[in-house]
């Protein structure tokens, strides 16, 4: 099951089964905020529009926008709404943090299947000059 940005919900999930809802919908917002998709001072969706819009319950979106506060990623105003707290971190730090998220679950997957190191790290080089092949001068 698909989510999509909507003008509602400023960021995109794809839903994985065996990964808690809650677990994918802070992951997604926290890398929609370190990829700059969503600025300090930005909105966030309150509790009542995350759960409408990503057909989640609404007490894991709360538990969603909870996490997120705790953590320090967004910050609520009284009379404003909850918004996209500044950085604490430095945005290559917190990218890392997320791609280790996922380099995680890709080497599960890839050891799975029985892949070596070898094998992955030359997947990787294949698939890095695919996405990013150099200029010729």
């Amino acid at each position: 099951m698909a989510c999509n940005s909507t003008r509602v919900i400023p960021f995109r999930c794809q839903f994985q089964p065996g990964v808690s809802l809650y677990e994918q919908v802070v992951y997604a917002a926290k890398k929609a905020i370190v990829s700059g998709q969503m600025l300090p001072g930005d909105p966030f969706p309150s509790v009542r529009a995350l759960s409408r819009e990503l057909k989640i319950n609404p007490n894991t979106a709360h538990k969603v926008v909870t996490q997120l506060t705790s953590e320090g990623v967004l910050a609520v105003h009284p009379g404003i709404g909850t918004v996209v707290a500044a950085l604490t971190t430095s945005p290559a730090v917190d990218r890392r943090k997320l791609l280790d998220h996922d380099l995680e679950q890709f080497l599960v997957e890839a050891r799975q299947l029985g892949l070596s190191r070898e094998d992955i790290v030359t997947a990787i080089d294949r698939h890095w000059t695919r996405l990013h092949p150099k200029v010729k001068r």
